[in-house]
């Protein structure tokens, strides 16, 4: 039962950051022109990476546990879906996440537009993962 709530937390934690990120944090940062967002997103970036990669490897873990402790197949299926937020972001992510952080993106505000803009639709492919998750446990949960 711990490791079904805390595979359940992590999902929950994870899925609420990230919409929040995609839905509030990402368009606010925008309405201040490019410059300014890239400026944010930098240490935000680094911030959310710090919290956000434990969740999804934490609830990964848990979900697996519980799992493998006999608590059904739903849990290895919501478990391997939060988990797919760290190959998706390291994969497909990672080389926008790349180009962001390079200085150089700063001389160029058209392209940071399109970087930015490119970030915040694969930053909800991690959304809608851990939203994914949570409705699973939630819905498997005893």
């Amino acid at each position: 039962m711990t490791a079904q709530l805390i595979a359940t937390l992590c999902a929950a934690i994870f899925a609420g950051a990230a919409l929040y990120i995609n839905l509030v944090e990402h368009p606010a940062r925008m309405s201040l022109g490019v410059a300014a967002a890239l400026a944010e997103w930098r240490p935000a970036y680094q911030r959310a990476t710090m919290m956000q990669a434990p969740l999804a490897i934490i609830g990964l873990i848990a979900g697996v546990t519980a799992w493998a402790m006999g608590a059904g197949a739903m849990w290895l299926v919501g478990a391997l879906l939060l988990g797919t937020v760290v190959p998706f972001t390291l994969l497909v992510t990672f080389p926008t996440n790349r180009q962001l952080l390079d200085p150089a993106v700063a001389t160029d505000l058209t392209r940071a537009r399109v970087l930015l803009d490119r970030w915040n639709r694969l930053h909800a492919v991690r959304s809608a993962l851990g939203v994914a998750a949570l409705l699973v446990f939630l819905t498997v949960a005893r």
